[in-house]
């Protein structure tokens, strides 16, 4: 059964090792919003450095998640004092329990929160895209995924929870989301 691939990419207003409050502020949040997230039902995976890897982002082993990306737009630092980035890329069993994940509890107080933390962008948050349930999506599908949904819009390729399709390409509906992602 095809299984949900979720990326998600921000470019920060500030480096992640600058000291200032708001930084603290999303970084102190983050933690539990990532544990509360892999517990959620319908979560099946999450891109995660190996156990013990020290470093940030470019520098880490991802495993089969394979080697950190980011998209073109990207352009700040790559250096643990200059990157300004949060990503994620994670698997889910569907559109359903993602948009649940993401869209309630603390995860959604933080989006609630997103223009303190992060620059505005004319680049979409996130990208969803189905995958056979062998493969584990790597980053850089992620940052490919999200450049085709920039240039292109939604399409089986690469599609928001906003204009979903199901694995066989048909556009969906996620029932009781609202249109602009949130109930």
């Amino acid at each position: 059964m095809p299984r949900l691939a979720l990326y998600t990419f921000g470019v920060l207003k500030s480096p992640l090792t600058d000291p200032a409050p708001v930084t603290r502020d999303f970084h102190d949040r983050a933690g539990g919003i990532y544990q509360r997230i892999s517990r959620h039902p319908g979560h099946l995976a999450h891109a995660e450095a190996a156990e013990g890897e020290r470093g940030t982002h470019f520098q880490l082993d991802w495993g089969a998640w394979g080697e950190f990306a980011v998209p073109a737009w990207y352009g700040k630092g790559r250096t643990p004092e200059t990157i300004a980035l949060a990503a994620t890329l994670s698997l889910w069993t569907g559109p359903r329990p993602a948009f649940d994940a993401v869209y309630t509890g603390l995860h959604r107080e933080a989006l609630n929160r997103r223009h303190d933390w992060f620059e505005r962008a004319r680049h979409p948050g996130h990208a969803l895209w189905w995958v056979p349930d062998d493969v584990t999506p790597t980053w850089r599908d992620g940052v490919s995924r999200l450049e085709h949904l920039h240039d292109h819009g939604p399409a089986p390729h690469a599609f928001t929870f906003q204009h979903p399709f199901d694995p066989e390409g048909t556009p969906a509906r996620i029932r009781g989301a609202a249109a602009d992602g949130s109930e």
